[in-house]
């Protein structure tokens, strides 16, 4: 072992006072340029090219996907890892191409190779991304509601429960923890289980999510970080749905609309008439109800298409808001357009 050292220690001697310089000009020190660009060691003084195939080691503040911009891209990497299933299983798979005498029985022996729970958790995500584009409800929604459906796949919550139930259940969710407003109805009209089935699921995993949030903070989890910010939230009120329905109805004065409609919408819980009527047309009645009031002359059917419910349910619900029209539309209404509602605008129900 010590011969062994003593070599090692002669051959760094000799590599240490072997010196690289230019055959030609044999300055010491040599005046000697590495070019990277060409991977060439070039004498300085004569041009002569004294080594080649040398390493960049220089550290890489670009990518090749700025060569447009002309501009350094201080990216060495790519993007922070993505805590969820897809990142480590759909991106890192192989797939088995179709080609060749032997492919098919690859691609079976592939498919055994996966887990089953991580063909469920593969198959959910695709279809949570398909909704979650389909109801236009952003990155944010969608990414609360994989975590949800994960850690209810890793829990065992769906176990005897269908999974397009889960599915709805986890973005309906979503959505009301990023306070983006949809409707129970917007979620089941995307699927094929029943809205019984929907709702019973949707309360089991209100409740689970709310002991699971208390079993983390109890015992300081990190692993389910989104749960441990869930809060139980009541449902979508009119008030939310009408800024929706607003911008969707060519309307000439929507902002002004879209202001007394609110305004309405959050006062119709003075209107007895009113309680246990669908949020859908109550908003739908307080657009009509504003949009009149100040001047446009839209007309229910309309609202009705954009809204998802019957011209006579919202003929009906504006008919309750008709009898309160001096409590609703009060002088606080009034200042909340700056074109100036009239009472005797409205259409009589």
């Amino acid at each position: 072992m010590a011969s062994l050292t003593a070599a090692q220690e002669q051959y760094r001697e000799a590599q240490i006072s072997n010196i690289l310089k230019c055959p030609d000009c044999q300055e010491v020190p040599p005046n000697l340029v590495e070019e990277f660009s060409s991977g060439d060691m070039v004498c300085a003084s004569c041009g002569l090219v004294v080594g080649d195939k040398i390493v960049d080691t220089r550290s890489e503040w670009r990518t090749f996907a700025n060569d447009d911009q002309n501009n350094d891209d201080p990216s060495r990497v790519g993007d922070v890892g993505n805590p969820l299933f897809e990142d480590t299983v759909a991106t890192l798979q192989t797939t088995i191409g179709r080609e060749g005498s032997n492919s098919f029985h690859l691609m079976k022996t592939q498919a055994k190779t996966i887990e089953k729970g991580q063909a469920n958790q593969k198959e959910g995500f695709n279809k949570i991304k398909t909704l979650a584009d389909t109801l236009q409800v952003g990155v944010a929604v969608r990414d609360y509601a994989l975590h949800i459906f994960k850690l209810a796949d890793e829990k065992k919550f769906l176990k005897g429960k269908p999974q397009d139930a889960v599915i709805a259940g986890a973005i309906f969710i979503a959505c009301r923890q990023n306070n983006v407003p949809r409707t129970f109805r917007e979620v089941f009209n995307l699927t094929k289980v029943s809205k019984k089935e929907i709702g019973r699921v949707f309360k089991a995993l209100e409740k689970w999510l709310t002991e699971m949030r208390a079993k983390g903070e109890a015992a300081g989890l990190t692993d389910v970080t989104s749960v441990r910010d869930y809060n139980q939230k009541g449902s979508t009120g009119a008030d939310d749905l009408v800024r929706r329905y607003v911008s969707q109805l060519a309307i000439k004065q929507q902002s002004d609309v879209e202001n007394v409609g609110i305004y309405i919408a959050k006062k119709t819980s003075q209107v007895s008439t009113l309680a246990g009527r669908s949020p859908l047309s109550v908003a739908a009645a307080c657009i009509f109800m504003a949009a009149h009031y100040l001047g446009d002359s839209i007309t229910s059917k309309k609202i009705a298409l954009v809204a998802g419910v019957s011209d006579g349910t919202i003929k009906t619900a504006y008919k309750y808001l008709y009898q309160c029209r001096d409590q609703l539309l009060d002088q606080d209404a009034f200042l909340k357009s700056r074109s100036k509602g009239k009472l005797e605008r409205l259409p009589q129900a």
